[in-house]
């Protein structure tokens, strides 16, 4: 965990975030700015920058990361239709919070292509 890093603050509790779902790996929120009615961001307990930096050694992580959106999504009506799983990576793929984290959206048509 990075000290100045927003999400690490998030995970540890020292800034208040309503939470979604938690386990030894993952911690998932509501965002404060959502770009749907149903916005969740999906971050790993373990600080890693962004997609860019992740290593072999944590593809096992990756893949739990995929299993928690699809039960979170599960869990809401705003996914009957379908859901979008983001994870930008990088300053001009508009990561502003350099911690992985995935959006998971839903309940709005999304359109394609993205961006």
């Amino acid at each position: 965990m990075h000290s100045e890093c927003l999400f690490c603050k998030i995970i540890k509790g020292q800034i208040p975030a309503e939470k979604v779902y938690e386990d030894e790996m993952v911690f998932a929120f509501s965002d404060i700015k959502p770009a749907a009615p149903l916005h969740i961001l999906i971050i790993p307990k373990e600080h890693i920058p962004s997609l860019a930096h992740v290593l072999p050694s944590q593809q096992q992580l990756l893949g739990h990361i995929q299993l928690v959106a699809s039960k979170i999504a599960k869990l809401y009506p705003q996914t009957k239709n379908g859901f979008r799983l983001v994870a930008n990576s990088g300053k001009d793929a508009g990561q502003t919070v350099f911690h992985l984290h995935y959006h998971l959206l839903a309940g709005r048509d999304f359109g394609w292509p993205p961006g």
